[in-house]
């Protein structure tokens, strides 16, 4: 299976870099994945509202250049489906069964997703009605991925 995590801005944080190297090092065992990086769009801390989705219109047609239409699209968003790990393992499972070889994790910046990744996407996802950092959410996203394969394969990791 192919997994990109497209994602928005550049991560600076070493300790993020750290901790989300080490989860590609092991999911290299069962899929490819790959982190896209996309750039955020500069904007000043006070925006309008029609400057937000300017901004958030923007970032996601740099999004959508790396998104092939033959790819299973989940776009994180807090308003997304909540599911538990297992869940998730099971909808990684399915999509394998059934011929989905390319899936896309996004991962909007700071202000979300535009609504034309959010009608791209196959699935809207949260991991929480929490809003997390985007950059600390790569490494949320790649753990959970790591421990959806652990679960479907019945290794130990998963608690």
């Amino acid at each position: 299976m192919n997994i990109s995590i497209v994602t928005v801005g550049k991560l600076k944080e070493k300790y993020l870099n750290l901790g989300i190297d080490e989860y590609l090092k092991r999911l290299s065992a069962y899929a490819k994945v790959e982190m896209i990086e996309v750039a955020d769009e500069k904007a000043p801390e006070e925006l309008s509202e029609l400057e937000m989705v300017q901004v958030k219109k923007k970032e996601g047609e740099r999004i959508l250049s790396k998104v092939s239409q033959d790819t299973y699209v989940f776009a994180l968003a807090i308003q997304g489906k909540l599911q538990s790990s297992e869940e998730l393992a099971d909808s990684l499972d399915k999509l394998a069964t059934y011929g989905k070889s390319k899936i896309a994790f996004i991962i909007g910046g700071s202000l979300g997703l535009s609504e034309e990744v959010l009608k791209r996407s196959n699935e809207q996802l949260s991991f929480s009605r929490m809003t997390f950092p985007h950059q600390l959410m790569r490494l949320i996203l790649v753990e959970q991925i790591y421990r959806a394969y652990r679960i479907n394969r019945n290794e130990p990791y998963h608690k």
